[in-house]
């Protein structure tokens, strides 16, 4: 390993970076999916839900009755928001992946290029 240039150690070190970078994103999806599905869960409870049940909603450390209508307001404007969020990540995971095949690609014919001078 210690034969290998300065350059390839440098693409396989931004290939750790990408790989990193790209193990984040799709965390930050994971939970931002998962947070989709609990306030579709809940808007769905809130549906079922008679026109005048009571209905509490956190506030920060405080909960507060609020009426149907604007807690589903909120839901509605918080999936619609996380949704575009795991859009934006979705276009950087594309754009990291592309970007992680092209240095891979690299590297893989930059080693293989290192053996063939010998069968040469």
């Amino acid at each position: 390993m210690n034969n290998i240039s300065p350059k390839v150690q440098n693409q396989l070190g931004m290939l750790q970076q990408i790989q990193q970078q790209l193990q984040t994103i799709l965390q930050q999806k994971a939970q931002y999916e998962m947070a989709v599905r609990e306030a579709k869960r809940a808007q769905e409870e809130i549906s079922d839900a008679a026109e005048d049940a009571v209905m509490y909603m956190s506030v920060g450390t405080v909960m507060m009755q609020k009426k149907k209508e604007v807690i589903n307001a909120k839901l509605v404007e918080k999936v619609e928001t996380l949704e575009l969020r795991i859009k934006s990540l979705e276009k950087q995971e594309k754009m990291l992946q592309g970007k992680f095949e092209q240095l891979q690609a690299q590297i893989k014919s930059a080693l293989e290029g290192k053996g063939t001078p010998n069968a040469a």
